[in-house]
């Protein structure tokens, strides 16, 4: 057989590190639930026209074909539509949406966590497969603006129950992006929106390079960089886009709710919202706040969390159906996680119990000890071998296993803790381990 070689960028996580990763999937799941989201999944594959409909990252979506196609020709008739694996969440969220509106009830809370692909070029935090987790709310025909304020707040919540450090939600609303441009006479909104969102990548005079390229005026560059590093956490980045003298309606809408997030912030999550004007995320379809994040220390692994408002994603023509949702990497954060040793599992097996086996005669005595203690909820395992019992506890060491269980040739039954060495008497009916022992915890890192 020819030698195996790993896919970049199609990461497979280790027992130990698999659990930390479930750990940070439950504590998500927990959070959306409590807010009343409900848990859907969407297939993996959607139509090459519906994933070429919006945004950028279209472009990085693979393609579906089967190997009976390739091996002969089939007529143009016969041809199934052209599939492609979904590169996110929202554009098959969007879809779900239309196909099944008759049966929602709006608006509609949904949270999603599946895998994505993604044709990019691996690096750092970055997979050709990797796993989202994503919250929406969508309305029918109109979506109250207080949703977009309860979006981040509740991300923040859950990232509240991680083992990572602080996380800040950066904000803005491309209302007073696009109402900033109308008002300095910039017909080309979508790539000011371009531009801006690359200040971090290619800095001031990249932005300003770019947009000369595209004949925006000496002077409404300036006016734009001036308004796109703008940034602070309370009223006061009001007052500073106001000071820069332009006016317009949609500019002034979008900071009223600019300011009704930041006070939101202010009062339910102190210090961790910050609007940052030259966030607009480049996908096309945001229409109003949008959302990154950044993990404090960790600048440098990029946004672990995105999303935004939009208005006309999921439309069939006749009704519109507006959401706003966010969407966090769980791929990225997790890696990063496991890399830094932020968290750690205290084992890499749910098992608590190993029953050992005195000899395969006996076998059967210790498969009743490990369905009683199953039944009772206790991960068990039966030793795979009845060699001394040194050895089987040096077995059960090595899995991380931290009981075993003796039975006697009298019938006494026995427990030991082989990291103490404590060892009692027990009845398998009545024993417990210590809850902490019960199940595999994940603990912050040194």
């Amino acid at each position: 057989m020819p030698a195996r070689t790993s896919l970049s960028g199609f990461p497979e996580w280790l027992p130990a590190e698999r659990i930390v990763e479930q750990h940070i999937l439950d504590q998500l799941r927990e959070t959306f639930e409590l807010h009343g989201f409900a848990s859907i999944e969407t297939r993996a594959v959607e139509t090459l026209d519906d994933l070429l409909r919006k945004g950028e990252t279209s472009k990085e979506v693979y393609l579906l074909e089967r190997l009976q196609d390739q091996l002969q020709e089939r007529s143009d008739s016969k041809k199934e539509r052209t599939l492609g694996l979904h590169f996110d969440l929202t554009v098959p969220f969007a879809r779900y949406v239309l196909d099944n509106a008759g049966e929602l009830q709006f608006p509609f809370r949904r949270y999603q966590i599946q895998k994505v692909w993604r044709g990019e070029r691996p690096q750092d935090g970055r997979f050709r497969e990797f796993t989202q987790a994503d919250i929406d709310i969508v309305g029918n025909g109109t979506l109250a603006f207080h949703h977009e304020v309860e979006i981040p707040l509740v991300i923040l919540e859950a990232f509240s129950k991680l083992p990572i450090p602080p996380v800040t939600v950066l904000v803005n609303n491309r209302k007073i992006v696009q109402g900033f441009c109308e008002g300095i006479g910039v017909e080309n909104v979508e790539q000011a929106l371009r531009s801006i969102d690359k200040l971090d990548k290619i800095g001031p005079e990249g932005v300003r390079a770019e947009m000369e390229e595209f004949d925006f005026q000496a002077e409404q560059i300036d006016q734009l960089l001036k308004l796109a590093q703008i940034s602070g956490d309370d009223q006061s980045v009001l007052n500073e886009v106001r000071a820069l003298g332009v006016s317009n309606e949609l500019l002034e809408e979008g900071l009223e709710e600019l300011g009704a997030l930041l006070a939101a912030g202010e009062k339910r999550a102190p210090h961790r919202l910050r609007a940052e004007l030259k966030i607009t995320r480049g996908l096309d379809y945001y229409t109003g706040t949008v959302y990154e994040t950044e993990l404090e220390g960790h600048k440098d692994l990029g946004s672990i969390c995105s999303g935004g408002r939009y208005d006309s994603l999921a439309s069939d023509g006749k009704r519109s159906y507006p959401g706003v949702g966010i969407s966090i990497g769980v791929s990225r954060l997790v890696s990063r996680i496991l890399a830094e040793g932020l968290a750690t599992a205290s084992r890499s097996v749910p098992t608590a119990v190993l029953v050992a086996v005195m000899n395969e005669e006996s076998r059967e005595a210790s498969q009743d000890v490990a369905a009683t203690l199953r039944a009772r909820g206790i991960a068990t395992e039966v030793s795979p071998n009845s060699q001394k019992f040194g050895k089987q506890i040096r077995y059960a060491d090595r899995r991380g296993i931290p009981f075993v269980w003796f039975i006697g040739e009298d019938g006494a039954h026995e427990v030991k803790d082989i990291r103490s060495g404590e060892q009692q008497s027990a009845d398998p009916q009545t024993w417990r381990p210590p809850a902490e022992d019960l199940k595999p915890t994940v603990k912050l890192g040194e």
